[in-house]
C-alpha cells in the first residue's frame, strides 16, 4: 500500500468506520488569521493548500531553505478524521528526502524496516526478492522501505516545522482555513478563505495545490485530465495480534483462505498489521467490514484460535488519474491533486513527497534569485513523467490481480502455474512493481547523461567522521552541489570555487584513498557514491538540491559552466 495525501487517495472510501481510540489524532489550535480584524488582503510569495504528506513535506522544505509560506488546511488535525491509517509503505527515495528534512531517526524508531518480500499463489511460493539485493536500492544509508501509519509523518513534519519556526518563523500554518474561491492574472492570484472566524482574501505569487483529486482548483483553473475508476474492492483490516506471523512482506495473488482472491500482509508501527483482502467485486461494504465477518476471515486465514485485536476496519475502491498539466498559470499540482494511483507498489503518497521536494528547491532557487522562473516550468516537465509512468505501472497491476477473461486470464494463469517450477516466469507476476526513484527521460534542467537521483551513500568526512550524501545537500543549503572527484589540489579547486562561485554552487572534493588538500573534502573509500552518480569514468558530477544528477563530465572546461547554467535555467 502506498502513501497518499491528507484528504484525498487513490483509495475512496465506500463505507463509514467508527475511529478507535488507537487511532485517537492530535488536533491543532484554530488562530484567527490577523486579516480577519484588520480587513487588510496581504500578498503572500508562496501560499500551500492543504497540509497532507505533500503539502507539509513542501512547507517543512521550504523552511529549511529559508523561504517564507502560508500553509492552509480546512481541518485542524493530520490523517483523516474516521478515516484508517491510509498508506503505510515509505520508500528509500521518501526516506532520504525525510533524512534531509530531518525527520528519518523518529520515522525509524517508530517504523518497521523490510526488504524482503514474498509472494504466493494458494500454498505456492512464485515469487521473492531482496531488494538490498538490487542496484537501485543497495547504496543507500536508509532501507528499501519502512512501513508505518501515514498520520505519524504528518506529525513529524508537523513538529519539525513548529520546531524549525522556533529558530526562524516562516511557515504560518493556518488550521481549519479552507479555500473557498481563487481567480489568477498575470500579476497574482487571489484565493478567498472561510474560517470559523470568518473569511477573508489573500493574494499570492504562486499558489500549490495538495488538496486531493477532489480538488476545486481543477475546476477553478479548466485542468484536464485522464481518469478511470477501477471496479475492484477491497477490505483493510488493521490488526494486532497476540502472536505476530513473520516480520515479511507477504501476498497471495490466489489466497485460498479468501475464495482465491489477493491478499496484503505488512507489518507497521505499533505492532499492527495492516491487511489487504480482495472482495468479490459486487460485495456490500457495510458487510465485507463488519467486525464479525472480518474476524471470519481472520480465523480462516490464521486459525480458529486466532487472538488479535482489530484497531481498524474499512472497506475501499481506488481509481486512476493524471492531470494533462501540473501547472496552470501560478497554480502547482503537487500529490493526489496531480494523479491518483492504484494502490500497488507504493507509488501514490511517496510519488507526491518526490513532487514537494522536486518543487521546493526550485521555488527557493527562484525566489532566492539564483535561478530563472523558467526553472519552474521544469517541474511540470519532469513530475509529469512520473506521474504518467506510475500510473501507467499500477493500472497494470490492477489488471493482472484482476483479469478479464480472455487473453489476459490465459496469461496470468499461465504465468501462475509456471512460477511454481520455472524460476524465469518468476519476473512475471506481479502483485505489485515496488517503487524507486522515478528517472527524467527528459529535461531541460538535466543533461541527456542525468537525471537520476543519486542514493544518499555513506562517506567519511574531514578527521574521518562518518557521514552521508544527505549531509553534504543539507550543507549546500539550497545551491546546486559539485562533486570534483579525485585528489586535486589547492589551485585547482580554487579555480573550480570561482567558476562556480556566480551560479551559487558548493563544491566539494571526493577521494578515494588519500585525503584532499581543502577543507570541503570528504572521502568516498568504497567509491560508493562515485557509482551511484554513475562517474566512474567522470570527473565531475553535478547534484541538484534533491539529490537528482544534472551533469557530469570528464574534464573541468567550459562544459560544466553549460550545465551549471542549464541546471538553474539560466540561459
Amino acid at each position: 500500500m502506498p502513501g497518499h495525501n491528507k484528504n484525498e487517495s487513490a483509495i475512496s472510501n465506500v463505507a463509514k468506520s467508527k475511529p478507535t481510540p488507537a487511532y485517537a489524532l492530535p488536533e491543532y489550535a484554530f488562530v484567527a488569521p490577523s486579516e480577519i480584524q484588520s480587513g487588510e488582503v496581504q500578498h503572500h510569495a508562496v501560499v500551500i493548500v492543504g497540509a497532507g504528506l505533500s503539502g507539509l513535506t513542501l512547507a517543512c522544505k521550504l523552511a529549511q531553505l529559508g523561504i517564507a509560506a502560508v500553509l492552509l488546511d480546512e481541518d485542524n488535525t493530520v490523517g483523516v478524521k474516521g478515516a484508517s491509517s491510509r498508506g503505510i509503505c515509505y520508500t528509500q527515495q521518501s526516506l532520504e528526502i525525510f533524512a534531509r528534512l530531518g525527520i528519518y531517526e523518529r520515522i525509524a524508531a517508530k517504523g518497521v524496516a523490510w526488504q524482503v518480500g514474498r509472494t504466493f499463489a494458494g500454498d505456492d511460493e512464485v515469487f521473492s526478492f531482496d531488494l538490498r539485493e538490487r542496484s537501485q536500492f543497495s547504496a543507500s544509508c536508509q532501507p528499501p522501505f519502512i512501513n508505518i501509519q501515514q498520520f505519524y509523518i504528518e506529525m513529524f513534519l508537523v513538529d519539525r516545522i513548529l520546531e524549525l519556526n522556533k529558530v526562524k518563523p516562516l511557515i504560518d500554518l493556518r488550521w481549519c482555513n479552507k479555500v473557498i474561491g481563487f481567480s489568477q492574472n498575470t500579476e497574482q492570484a487571489t484565493l478567498d478563505i472561510q474560517t470559523p472566524a470568518g473569511n477573508y482574501r489573500m493574494t499570492a505569487s504562486h499558489v500549490i495545490d495538495a488538496t486531493g483529486s477532489h480538488t476545486p482548483f481543477h475546476d477553478w483553473v479548466g485542468a484536464t485530465m485522464d481518469s478511470k475508476r477501477g471496479d475492484d474492492r477491497w477490505c483493510i483490516a488493521d490488526v494486532r495480534f497476540t502472536h505476530t506471523p513473520p516480520a515479511e512482506r507477504h501476498t497471495w495473488i490466489e489466497a485460498p483462505f479468501n475464495d482465491n482472491r489477493a491478499v496484503w500482509q505488512h507489518l507497521m508501527g505499533d505492532d499492527v498489521w495492516r491487511i489487504d483482502y480482495q472482495m468479490a467485486p459486487d460485495a456490500d461494504p457495510a458487510y465485507v467490514s463488519r467486525e464479525d465477518v472480518v474476524r471470519e476471515r481472520l480465523a480462516k486465514q490464521f486459525g480458529s484460535d486466532v487472538q488479535c485485536e482489530i484497531v481498524w476496519v474499512g472497506p475501499y475502491a481506488y481509481k486512476s488519474q493524471c492531470l494533462h498539466q501540473l501547472q496552470h498559470g501560478r497554480v502547482f499540482f503537487i500529490g493526489d491533486t496531480a494523479k491518483v494511483v492504484s494502490p500497488f507498489g507504493a507509488r501514490g503518497g511517496n510519488t507526491g513527497i518526490a513532487d514537494a521536494d522536486n518543487l521546493a528547491w526550485k521555488l527557493a532557487a527562484v525566489l532566492r534569485g539564483h535561478a530563472t522562473p523558467a526553472l519552474l516550468h521544469s517541474y511540470n516537465q519532469e513530475r509529469l513523467q512520473a506521474a504518467q509512468r506510475n500510473v501507467q505501472v499500477t493500472n497494470r497491476t490492477a489488471r493482472y490481480l484482476r483479469a478479464p477473461q480472455g487473453m489476459e486470464r490465459t496469461f496470468r494463469n499461465a504465468t501462475i502455474s509456471l512460477a511454481k517450477t520455472h524460476a524465469f516466469a518468476r519476473g512475471l507476476i506481479n502483485t505489485g512493481r515496488m517503487a524507486e526513484a522515478n528517472h527524467y527521460l527528459f529535461s531541460d534542467v538535466c543533461h541527456s547523461d542525468a537525471g537520476s537521483m543519486v542514493q544518499n551513500a555513506s562517506l567519511l568526512f574531514n578527521r574521518h567522521q562518518s557521514g552521508s550524501l544527505a549531509e553534504l545537500l543539507q550543507w549546500a543549503n539550497g545551491r546546486l552541489l559539485l562533486l570534483v572527484f579525485g585528489a586535486l589540489g589547492r589551485k585547482e579547486i580554487a579555480k573550480l570555487q570561482s567558476l562556480s562561485a556566480a551560479a551559487g554552487v558548493s563544491v566539494v572534493q571526493v577521494t578515494h584513498t588519500k585525503p584532499g588538500q581543502v577543507k570541503e573534502h570528504v572521502m568516498d573509500p568504497d567509491k560508493t557514491l562515485r557509482r551511484a552518480c554513475r562517474a566512474d569514468k567522470a570527473q565531475w558530477a553535478l547534484l541538484r538540491p534533491d539529490a537528482y544528477l544534472a551533469a557530469k563530465g570528464k574534464a573541468v572546461n567550459g562544459q560544466l559552466v553549460k550545465a551549471m547554467a542549464d541546471a538553474l535555467a539560466l540561459h
